[in-house]
């Protein structure tokens, strides 16, 4: 399955490094073009909020995206990695994991036993 991803600080792009995800787009506008079912890894903007160009990106691949992961800080409290649960119940897909940062080697290890299911 495509993966797709949106990382402003690097975080999920050392996260797509440490899964050896091969040939992942990148969301960095949102105008990017998808035409297959995927996963979706994004971080979290602001206070919990889906960042600007993922939700762009959402609007014109809705019917593609087969689940999300995302990335966070915990110190955002309830924030943290609220743009999942956003992402999620918008269009019903499920909330597969949460990481802070880029993550630990157990999320790793649990990220790629998920994808083994796609």
């Amino acid at each position: 399955m495509k993966i797709v991803y949106a990382s402003r600080t690097g975080n999920v792009e050392i996260l797509m490094d440490k899964l050896n995800i091969n040939n992942p787009t990148r969301i960095m506008s949102g105008d990017e073009k998808v035409d297959e079912n995927f996963l979706l890894f994004t971080y979290t903007d602001g206070y919990g909020d889906i960042p600007t160009e993922v939700e762009t990106f959402l609007k014109h691949h809705a019917s593609y995206i087969k689940g999300v992961i995302t990335s966070g800080d915990t110190g955002y409290g309830e924030a943290f990695a609220q743009s999942g649960n956003k992402i999620s119940e918008a269009y019903n897909v499920p909330y597969l994991y949460k990481i802070e940062n880029e993550g630990t080697e157990q999320d790793i290890i649990a990220i790629q036993k998920i994808l083994t299911q796609f």
